[in-house]
């Protein structure tokens, strides 16, 4: 297996009001190359305290977080882990700062000094690969929600890095907005094999993912394959997570004595288990 992240017994204190509290517990996790996992969580989980750990804005109190052999505690390798690792946060408006949307995608290339021509040819190539080419001259603030963010996804990628961290990029977007921007991410893992982490508490987002890590008060308390996730419907609900729709209406009609399998996630899987009940109900 190829590991990409490797953490190692983590453990992140931070000190508030003269008190110590630890966001992440001795944990560990291995994230392999070219991977798509979801980490979900709560609200003070430590799931964003555990993105920034990838990308080594935060360094481990205890323990260690290694990305592609490198160690986050190095400080002279600290550069190589951020061009490693790119990180997308939740509000786009915090990470957009041209005024013109390719100007705003050549900046990361241009901080790492690249010549003119490869800085316009990786422009080009990561606004494509996000579906926002035609946008190129457009100016960022007049894009809808999704459009942003999916601009300053373009602007990580134009840096080239091995893998994505996203901490809840979708969070302050509509349905539509949502879709698109998983639906990018999931282009850009299957097709540039870029290795994507995706930090959310939405269900629906993980149900396409490789692997689903559920985290709770600084521990990992499940990891698994989405189905085998979702099927702990009460586990998932103790530690205030819901569950996707079809995972719970499959849930309450096998609570309801229906005959029925619940280890499925998409629509269409879930309308045929249901007629397949009903089915056998009727005889």
């Amino acid at each position: 297996m190829n590991n990409l992240i490797e953490i190692k017994n983590v453990t992140y204190e931070y000190t508030e009001e003269d008190s110590v509290y630890a966001a992440v517990k001795d944990l560990s996790l291995d994230i392999e190359k070219g991977s798509f996992t979801v980490i979900l969580g709560h609200n003070g989980s430590g799931k964003s305290t555990l993105a920034k750990l990838i990308n080594g804005l935060n360094k481990p109190t205890f323990g260690d977080v290694i990305v592609d052999g490198i160690n986050t505690k190095d400080e002279e390798t600290e550069l190589t882990v951020k061009r490693k690792v790119g990180m997308v946060f939740q509000n786009p408006d915090n990470q957009l700062i041209a005024s013109v949307v390719e100007e705003d995608v050549a900046f990361g290339p241009e901080n790492l000094g690249l010549e003119p021509q490869e800085i316009r040819l990786r422009v080009d190539e990561a606004l494509k690969a996000v579906d926002m080419y035609e946008f190129r001259k457009s100016t960022p603030h007049r894009l809808s929600g999704g459009q942003k963010q999916r601009i300053a996804i373009a602007g990580i990628i134009a840096m080239e890095p091995e893998c994505l961290v996203l901490d809840e990029p979708t969070a302050m977007l509509d349905p539509k907005g949502r879709a698109e921007i998983i639906n990018t991410l999931l282009k850009l893992n299957r097709e540039k094999g870029i290795t994507v982490v995706l930090i959310t508490h939405y269900m629906e987002e993980a149900e396409k993912a490789d692997r689903v890590v559920v985290m709770n008060d600084g521990v990992i308390i499940d990891d698994g394959v989405p189905k085998e996730i979702f099927k702990n419907v009460e586990k998932l609900k103790a530690v205030g997570l819901d569950v996707p729709q079809t995972t719970e209406l499959l849930y309450e009609l096998h609570k309801n004595g229906f005959n029925i399998n619940t280890n499925v996630i998409s629509i269409e899987e879930a309308a045929d288990e249901i007629i397949s009940a009903l089915h056998l109900e009727e005889h």
